[in-house]
């Protein structure tokens, strides 16, 4: 049940977040994702069999319920289509990352500000923050092909947001190691961040 319950949160989060990619680019004149009926909220149109079902199973199996992560499919935008050229891309990146941390903001001050809610409750709407501020944190990393690299990129040197586009043909093996090693690194941020929210 525990396994089944983090996969639904994990779905659901992350549909938020690659709904925000796709709204901002919407609201800055880019329709792809609209066109392609991604501009939704409806779980069935964001599934990745990968991403959402069986990679998070495989990571809270290995981990032993220590770790769970996944992702939605991504919410295609046409980056020329942007009206803001310089900073337009980085506006889409940063609007997924930000969704998640205000659904923890917002669950993390309504236990703070409802004292007195059922146990079961509490558990239930803090996995939902913990799994929110995890995807927010993971995916403002400045690893090609996460948000973090694209928010990052119009503020760097012609030469590293080379060097950066060219890292994304080997993001997602990156990215993966990083998942099985270096995941311990974010996870005081993230630690930090829900103390900080909940009041603790």
């Amino acid at each position: 049940m525990s396994i089944i319950f983090s996969l639904i949160i994990i779905l659901f989060s992350a549909v938020m977040h690659e709904y925000m990619h796709g709204w901002m680019a919407d609201r800055l004149g880019d329709s792809t994702a609209r066109d392609a009926g991604r501009l939704t909220l409806n779980p069935i149109n964001h599934i990745d069999l990968w991403g959402s079902i069986l990679m998070p199973a495989l990571i809270f199996i290995s981990t032993q319920g220590g770790l769970v992560f996944g992702y939605a499919k991504p919410v295609p935008f046409n980056p020329y289509n942007l009206k803001d050229q310089k900073y337009g891309v980085a506006k889409v990146a940063i609007a997924g990352p930000l969704a998640n941390f205000f659904v923890a903001l917002f669950l993390g001050l309504l236990l703070r500000f409802l004292p007195g809610l059922d146990s079961n409750l509490v558990m239930f709407i803090a996995t939902i923050i913990q799994i929110n501020l995890v995807l927010f944190v993971f995916n403002l990393l400045p690893i090609p092909p996460l948000d973090g690299s694209k928010v990052i990129m119009p503020f760097l040197p012609y030469v590293w947001q080379e060097k950066l586009l060219n890292m994304e043909q080997y993001g997602m093996y990156i990215v993966l190691i990083f998942v099985l090693f270096g995941f311990p690194l974010i996870v005081p941020i993230i630690n930090l961040l829900f103390n900080l929210i909940i009041g603790i």
